[in-house]
């Protein structure tokens, strides 16, 4: 184990217990009042150092979609909701997911206001001040009324701008996938390009969690725009070599951002993962390296608007 992920499990274990050692906070046991000491922040320094990222080296922000939220009118009716929480990337910390679930488990017996309106209202700004104290950066947090059914008006990600990277992998039945381990020697160059922009999807992407080390399944999207660019089925091959990688989600998208602007050294470079829901959260970090590439993503980056969801999401 390196030195940063022993202090990862340190920090974490601060409520969840260290992973795999049975001491992991009964996850049924739902505290009876809102609790902001549940929030455990994360140095992002922790996992950037080891690819020699400082965080000055993009744009971006992390989305996070958190489905299970209910607290009480005064008279004890339930409210149910979907919050969205967007803060940008630059932020010192990111929030430990488990510790968030356990946060948000401890608006549900709380009575937050007279009316559902009140409620609402209440929960949300008590939820954007609880988080912006913990992670030491301006959060978004939107509270979305799950009696209102969804409402959406675009996709996470503009889709129709990417190509589906599996299939456009000639014979993909004969390709070896048999590195499940991160390493940019995979990583090829297309010696004989059509086009000097490349933007490719696929639900291909899985991780583990640092902390627990179960898996997390997501769907990647990358454009990038310059002299070279990767071989369709070397960067299909690098993308399933994080299947043993024990990041958070924020760190694959980093990791994936980094290598490709070390081994092909676009002109613009954009990267989003869009990882499924689990235990009631779905973290979807996005990172690009001019300003404008930001709209790539429009769904993700307003709190306020509930983005239309991916199949696998």
């Amino acid at each position: 184990m390196d030195d940063n992920q022993e202090v990862i499990n340190n920090i974490a274990s601060q409520h969840l217990g260290k992973a795999g050692d049975g001491s992991v906070v009964n996850p049924y046991v739902t505290p009876d009042s809102v609790d902001k000491t549940l929030l455990v922040p994360i140095p992002r320094y922790l996992n950037r150092t080891q690819y020699d990222l400082t965080g000055d080296e993009f744009y971006g922000f992390d989305t996070w979609h958190a489905y299970e939220i209910s607290f009480l009118t005064e008279n004890g009716y339930p409210i149910n909701c979907v919050a969205k929480i967007v803060y940008d990337s630059s932020s010192e910390f990111i929030v430990e997911s488990k510790s968030l679930k356990l946060y948000m488990n401890s608006y549900n017996m709380a009575a937050m206001g007279k009316t559902k309106d009140d409620a609402i209202r209440l929960a949300r700004q008590q939820m954007e001040l609880d988080l912006t104290e913990a992670l030491g950066t301006d959060v978004e947090l939107y509270l979305h009324d799950a009696t209102q059914g969804r409402v959406s008006s675009e996709f996470p990600v503009q889709q129709y701008d990417f190509e589906m990277l599996d299939d456009a992998v000639e014979d993909i039945e004969n390709v070896a996938f048999d590195a499940y381990n991160e390493d940019p020697a995979i990583l090829k160059i297309d010696v004989d390009p059509w086009s000097d922009t490349f933007a490719v999807w696929t639900p291909s992407l899985r991780s583990n969690c640092r902390v627990t080390n179960q898996p997390d399944w997501g769907d990647v999207y990358i454009y990038l725009e310059g002299d070279k660019i990767p071989t369709h089925e070397s960067l299909l091959q690098y993308i399933v070599s994080m299947r043993k990688e024990n990041h958070f989600h924020e760190e694959i998208c980093e990791a994936v951002y980094k290598r490709l602007m070390d081994v092909y050294n676009p002109n613009e470079l954009f990267v989003t993962c869009l990882y499924t829901r689990r235990g009631g959260i779905d973290i979807n970090p996005c990172r690009y390296s001019h300003a404008h590439l930001g709209n790539k993503a429009n769904g993700l980056r307003n709190s306020m608007e509930f983005s239309e969801k991916t199949m696998r999401q």
